[in-house]
């Protein structure tokens, strides 16, 4: 794997970090494993700039070489919550920049979708994080051409999405869900939470540095625009 100094045939390592959404999350996973050698996640609106230093090094504390013993960074870009964002992809290009080893970004939906990849479902698969205003964060795999990550008035995603059927996760889902049912589309929920830590460290492994970067992804401008009467003229 580029990136990595390991000899052949020993097991690269990454340790992926998740603050996009309302979990503060790392974990250390090696690519030839299951389950994760250290993980740990904590649920939280606020306090990701206090918290996840900290718990970054209870999760390495527990893994034998500490952070020599990791070979790159994954960290989500979003869409999410742009303190959290900022507070992740700090800390990621830090350990990176310490640490000599790359750091790839990992979008908070294709982290959503990655535990439905594993089931046999028949339609569309998608991911939805709620954007509050009757818009959401979607992306979706499945019939069709899909659909890449994008901010979108809640009728009209359910309109890209198709006739159905569609699995749904993520914290808009039950939103997207209702909007499906009132176009008659046969909808399914299979989880509101925000991306497992394990599917951040699988999708980390196998990104390319080199395009995977560590930039936080935005779907939609800034809430807020500052006010023309406000503006200062230049000169």
């Amino acid at each position: 794997m580029a990136g990595s100094d390991r000899p052949v045939g020993v097991s690269v390592r990454i340790l992926a970090i998740d603050t996009a959404l309302e979990t503060c999350a790392a974990c250390v996973m090696a690519e030839d494993a299951e389950a994760p050698l250290a993980a740990e996640s904590l649920p939280m609106a606020r306090g990701h700039a206090e918290s996840l230093l900290p718990l970054i090094e209870r999760v390495i504390a527990r893994v034998e070489g500490g952070f020599e013993a990791i070979d790159r960074v994954a960290v989500t870009v979003g869409p999410g919550s742009y303190t959290g964002l900022r507070v992740g992809l700090s800390a990621a290009r830090a350990i990176g920049l310490s640490t000599g080893k790359p750091v790839v970004g990992v979008g908070t939906l294709s982290a959503l979708l990655t535990p439905l990849l594993a089931e046999t479902v028949e339609g569309t698969i998608a991911a939805v994080i709620d954007a509050r205003h009757d818009a959401v964060y979607v992306q979706a795999l499945g019939s069709g051409d899909g659909l890449a990550p994008a901010h979108l008035p809640v009728d009209e995603a359910a309109e890209r999405l198709g006739s159905g059927p569609v699995v749904l996760t993520g914290s808009g889902a039950p939103l997207l869900a209702a909007a499906l049912a009132e176009r008659g589309v046969e909808a399914r929920v299979a989880n509101v939470a925000g991306p497992d830590i394990v599917s951040v460290a699988s999708l980390g492994l196998v990104a390319d540095p080199a395009q995977a970067l560590p930039r936080p992804l935005y779907l939609r401008g800034p809430d807020a625009r500052p006010q023309d009467h406000a503006r200062i003229a230049r000169r």
